[in-house]
């Protein structure tokens, strides 16, 4: 009989609880050893929180040790753990204020060994309006704005202005203006969490008598009736000695010279005087209005009286806001002459347009001239439109000059009209152009009459 050798097998299941192993070896796991069994539970696993942001908590149970962290891409969340060490702890969770136009979506990520469980992190967009400025007439009225976002409210300290909210439509309304002065406030709309400003503007009750070409509303207008001298919280005077450009020969300065002002305001007009003092210089004024904001594109409108004489050089045009002259100097700065007119070529008025590739040092600026039979002492309305991609200006309503971002080139040494211009309102005595025949002194003294000055913007 055969006897048989029995060795016992021992087989053994062991079943770890330990978290400390990684299957990928991110966050402290054991690296290429045999993962072990883990369980992993967390609560919420959905986090929702408002544009102003804040900081959440999620519970975690384990079978060991754990660990949180964000999902790359998501710089907005932070996380800190409390007890991960243990088989229970918590996640703070940190979103930072949503400042951007969108909603966005994230993840925090809890490891426990190879269980693994992600906790989506959704964040709403800031309340957004749709306009954050609007325009109304003086004689009243509304108009509405879209606003993106839920359970909110609008506000306003004015009791000229009104709101009513419909589903996602403010709508604003005003009372009428009488004042002759425009009037600003605001209506605040707010959801809890973030707010949006719109800026209302009404027009003063001047309005009532100015033609708005169409599609575009009055933002800032003189009509030169109140006073005696220009407001100066809206206009600049240049002080230049003769020479300074151009070769001419008046003095700009502000103020009055033995008597005599530069610049005044005369029967609602503004008369700018160019005359010769008791010292036998020429003295003239040359002023900028909003020169530290103007504004960029628009409809810009002035209507003048020019004068008489072989020498004068009047001028209505645009130059841009805050220039640095040494990275940005003339001519690629860009320049708009809306209206120039010298007085030894009478009643002939030009309008250009001058960029680095075309300029009058090189003969190459965009110009025109139109021969006005009475321009030199009658009014008539010089205008200007300008948008992104052309710049046209008007004599009258009919059109002097006409140019295109297209025709010119897109580059910013042939079309550097991209930012925001001032205008200016000038009387010049001589120089390269208004003295290329001479001076007649006999014609001093003499007077620039400006009516008004109007901007206006598109809707």
């Amino acid at each position: 009989m055969k006897k048989f050798l029995l060795i016992p097998l021992f087989l053994g299941v062991i079943s770890l609880s330990a978290c400390g192993s990684d299957d990928d070896g991110d966050n402290g796991g054991g690296g290429g050893g045999t993962p072990t069994t883990s369980s992993l539970t967390v609560s919420p696993t959905n986090i929702s929180a408002s544009s102003a942001g804040g900081s959440f908590t999620v519970n975690v149970k384990a079978s060991g040790e754990w660990t949180a962290f964000v999902e790359s891409g998501s710089d907005w969340i932070s996380t800190s753990t409390s007890g991960s060490a243990s088989k229970e702890g918590t996640v703070t969770v940190t979103v930072k204020k949503n400042t951007d136009t969108s909603s966005r979506n994230g993840t925090v990520i809890v490891k426990c060994g190879t269980s693994r469980m992600n906790v989506s992190v959704t964040q709403a967009a800031p309340l957004q309006v749709s306009d954050v400025k609007i325009y109304l007439p003086s004689v009243g009225g509304s108009k509405t704005v879209t606003v993106i976002g839920t359970n909110w409210n609008a506000t306003t300290d004015e009791s000229w202005i009104t709101t009513a909210k419909n589903g996602n439509t403010l709508t604003i309304t005003v009372s009428q203006n009488d004042a002759m002065s425009n009037r600003t406030g605001s209506v605040v709309v707010s959801d809890g969490n973030s707010a949006a400003e719109v800026t209302v503007i009404q027009s003063s009750a001047e309005d009532r008598t100015i033609n708005t070409p169409e599609g575009y509303h009055l933002v800032w207008h003189d009509e030169f009736n109140e006073g005696t001298q220009l407001n100066s919280s809206d206009w600049t005077h240049e002080v230049k000695n003769s020479g300074w450009v151009n070769n001419e020969l008046q003095n700009y300065r502000q103020g009055a010279i033995d008597g005599t002002y530069t610049t005044e305001l005369v029967d609602g007009h503004l008369n700018i005087n160019c005359f010769k003092g008791n010292d036998g210089k020429v003295y003239s004024g040359r002023v900028y209005a909003h020169v530290n904001s103007g504004w960029e594109y628009g409809y810009f409108e002035a209507r003048i009286k020019l004068p008489a004489g072989k020498g004068t050089w009047p001028a209505f045009w645009m130059m841009p806001v805050g220039n640095d002259w040494n990275t940005n100097p003339w001519p690629m700065c860009g320049e708009i002459d809306i209206m120039e007119e010298v007085g030894c070529v009478p009643n002939e008025v030009t309008s250009s347009v001058h960029t680095q590739d075309y300029n009058h040092t090189k003969g190459t600026q965009k110009t025109h001239a139109m021969t006005i039979a009475d321009a030199e002492g009658a009014y008539h309305t010089y205008a200007l439109e300008w948008t992104a991609d052309a710049i046209t200006t008007y004599v009258d309503g009919k059109v002097q000059l006409a140019v295109t971002k297209k025709a010119m080139g897109s580059g910013h040494n042939q079309w550097p009209f991209h930012y925001a211009f001032y205008p200016i309102i000038n009387l010049a005595w001589g120089g390269t152009w208004g003295g290329m025949n001479g001076v007649d002194e006999n014609a001093l003294p003499l007077t620039m009459e400006v009516d008004y000055i109007r901007v206006f913007q598109k809707d």
